[in-house]
């Protein structure tokens, strides 16, 4: 059972994607044209991307790996390109129908399910792999170890997941933020140190057989983010 502060989250999170931030979610993951703080959060966005599938086998084929908070579904295609049985699921019901729209006609190798919903859900099954991009960063952090402990219990190999890294200059990014009116912005990001979360992981009974394996941060202009991989060992 999850914490009564996840749930929450998970409520304002869906009414954000779902509403407030809709439009411009749909812009910054296609490629039409945006401004020049979006254009560094697209490119980090990308090479975010490109840093969990390289935690991954090149060839997934008859995988089974779990997106867990999908988005607009990037993410997802390049693991059914690899061969993989992608259980793709978001929290926003509108991300997953614009996911839906912009599947590709052909994906002859993999395929991708698409469900609304918490990620966290026991009844999407067992995974060999779970990747998570950036949809953990707004939880906090005892919450972000009891959600991989829960993940753990359903995975055979690889748990990628992306935290937003505690430093100077991200707080100031998220002080700055709170200026603004609470309509324009999204749930707070909770940073936390590596060291800090690390420890918390170590102490998760569920996760007493998995290592970190690597961690990589990305900080491109106004997108920073820290990558991790689990192991079953």
């Amino acid at each position: 059972m999850q914490h009564h502060s996840y749930l929450e989250k998970r409520g304002q999170l869906e009414q954000y994607f779902d509403r407030t931030a809709f439009d411009a979610w749909a812009k910054l993951t296609s490629t039409a044209p945006v401004s020049g703080i979006r254009k560094t959060v697209r490119a980090g966005r990308d090479e975010m991307r490109n840093v969990l599938l390289a935690y991954l086998p090149s060839d997934l084929s008859g995988q089974r790996v779990l997106d867990a908070g999908c988005g607009t579904g990037a993410l997802a295609v390049e693991l059914a390109k690899r061969g993989a049985r992608v259980m793709a699921t978001d929290i926003s019901p509108t991300l997953i129908k614009l996911a839906r729209e912009r599947l590709p006609s052909d994906l002859p190798n993999g395929s991708i399910e698409f469900f609304a919903g918490d990620m966290l859900d026991p009844s999407l099954g067992q995974f060999d792999h779970v990747v998570c991009m950036d949809s953990m960063i707004h939880y906090h952090r005892h919450d972000i170890a009891k959600a991989l402990a829960g993940l753990a219990e359903r995975t055979r190999n690889t748990i990628a997941f992306t935290f937003a890294p505690k430093n100077p200059f991200l707080s100031t990014m998220i002080a700055v933020g709170r200026l603004f009116p609470r309509g324009d912005r999204a749930p707070f990001i909770e940073p936390v140190a590596e060291q800090t979360l690390a420890k918390l992981i170590t102490q998760e009974a569920l996760l007493e057989s998995w290592q970190i394996a690597s961690t990589q941060k990305i900080a491109r202009g106004f997108y920073i983010s820290q990558a991790m991989a689990l192991r079953k060992s």
